[in-house]
């Protein structure tokens, strides 16, 4: 299965998805797939919270608590998950304020092993 595949699967199949994007922390995309009734620029979401992650990454490393595993961040209006792949790539899942945020959070968990083999 290839990236869009497993990230079509993804947001295709948690209540709320927008879209999803797999992509390194220095902001460029792999691949992602988005609903054509995205109400945001996917792009432009990915690539500014890549910059925020990357900092939080940089936190983690000089705190050594570890590799970090996951993230969210929740608005008034979306709900973003994001899910580290490699210690290069995560995936960045948004949902809408209603969506399933726990099977979001599943479908990430689940489908990260494979993505990891893709990317070695």
């Amino acid at each position: 299965m290839t990236f869009r595949e497993t990230l079509q699967c993804i947001v295709e199949n948690v209540e709320g998805g927008i879209g999803a994007v797999i992509m390194g922390y220095d902001g460029i995309p792999i691949d992602e797939y988005i609903r054509g009734d995205a109400p945001y620029d996917m792009q432009l979401l990915a690539v500014e919270y890549a910059t925020v992650l990357k900092e939080v990454k940089r936190t983690i490393d000089i705190l050594k608590t570890g590799e970090m595993e996951e993230m969210s961040i929740t608005t008034e209006r979306t709900r973003i998950l994001v899910r580290a792949v490699t210690e290069d790539f995560f995936i960045f899942l948004a949902l809408d304020r209603q969506g399933n945020y726990g099977k979001g959070r599943y479908l990430l968990k689940r489908d990260v092993p494979k993505m990891q083999e893709s990317l070695r």
